[in-house]
């Protein structure tokens, strides 16, 4: 059972750890050269320092040393936290090669994957669980990296994958909490607290960045989390649950990889046409962009945990909103049917409509 002070302190021994090194870790990023310069491709105009992640980290290892938990997988979830967390810095410094920190991220997952960490089965209706069998260790890199890559993408505006990554760990502690995940809800709980104390310094007008250190380890960790926790669930869609939570930053990197395929650009180069950026084309503040975005992520995030418990005809409804929210995340960052946007326009029509009467 759950001891909810203990959370609680957690959850505050993270969030304040975080917020006060976050000044020090500015000085030291400042003074290594880890800096995000201006170019074409963003939106800041000044040079900001990077390398925030450490700061959450700390957070988060303060929070977890109070907690002390106890896990089987722990010594490798903390050795591959290390390796994703080193390649990160190198790369908020050095700028490193794409396949250099895959390599990082694959070594990372590596670790989990000879503890016995893996996605061994998932949750199909009708059929029931499936036993994946030698392809749960593809499975497990792939989410692992995907994940990891997701969260840095989605690294785009001030405050978005802090918030964004927030979003998701609560409605992932929600889950853990009713399915009693004990690990799962402890690691939540510190990095809810790391990231918010860290999103003071983070949120628009950012005066430190999280970086690859900071993208990385919470994209890693998320999905860490995910496999200690929501691939155990036994809801009817079990394998959608982790998916939805997760929606904006996976649906992101869809998108960026299918663009750059079909435009046959190298799909691990950056560009500025991820969905935040066409918000912003759109006309949205940098502000009101990453508040859209929060709440889309929030809606996703309630979509997951009404998942988690829903028989059959409530998941096929549920997953009836969530392509339709998909839609309209899509319309308003004019990536689909050029630029159109009728469902959007229907719902602003209706709800417009709707103030008028009252």
């Amino acid at each position: 059972m759950f001891n909810y002070t203990d959370l609680i302190i957690a959850f505050a021994i993270a969030l304040v750890s975080s917020f006060l090194l976050t000044y020090p870790v500015k000085k030291i990023a400042i003074k290594w050269g880890a800096v995000d310069l201006p170019n074409y491709r963003k939106i800041h105009t000044k040079v900001t320092p990077r390398l925030g992640g450490l700061a959450i980290f700390l957070g988060v290892f303060l929070g977890a040393l109070y907690l002390q938990p106890s896990h089987p997988h722990l010594p490798e979830i903390m050795l591959g936290a290390i390796v994703i967390l080193i390649t990160g810095a190198l790369d908020d410094r050095y700028t490193i090669r794409p396949v250099v920190k895959l390599s990082g991220q694959l070594i990372a997952a590596s670790f989990l994957i000879s503890s016995g960490l893996i996605i061994e089965r998932i949750t199909l209706p009708i059929i029931g669980m499936v036993d994946l069998g030698f392809v749960s260790v593809l499975v497990t890199v792939l989410w692992v990296v995907g994940i990891t890559n997701a969260i840095n993408l989605i690294d785009g505006l001030d405050g978005l994958a802090t918030g964004v990554t927030t979003i998701a760990l609560t409605s992932i502690f929600i889950m853990s909490i009713i399915d009693v995940q004990l690990m799962a809800a402890y690691l939540c709980i510190v990095l809810i607290g790391a990231n918010l104390g860290f999103l003071y310094h983070n949120f628009y007008p950012a005066k430190i960045y999280m970086g690859d250190t900071g993208s990385n380890f919470l994209g890693y960790m998320i999905a860490v989390i995910s496999i200690l926790g929501l691939f155990k669930n036994i809801a009817l869609f079990s394998f959608v649950i982790p998916v939805v939570v997760l929606a904006v930053p996976i649906f992101d990197t869809l998108f960026a990889i299918v663009r750059r395929a079909y435009n046959k650009e190298n799909i691990m180069l950056a560009d500025n046409k991820h969905i935040h950026y066409q918000l912003l084309a759109a006309g949205f503040s940098h502000r009101k962009t990453v508040l859209i975005i929060y709440g889309f992520s929030a809606l996703f995030g309630i979509m997951a945990i009404l998942f988690s418990n829903a028989s059959m005809t409530l998941s096929l409804i549920i997953t009836f909103f969530v392509i339709v929210l998909l839609h309209i995340f899509a319309e308003l960052a004019g990536l689909v049917m050029g630029g159109k946007k009728p469902v959007t326009d229907t719902v602003k029509r209706l709800f417009t409509k709707k103030v008028r009467n009252q």
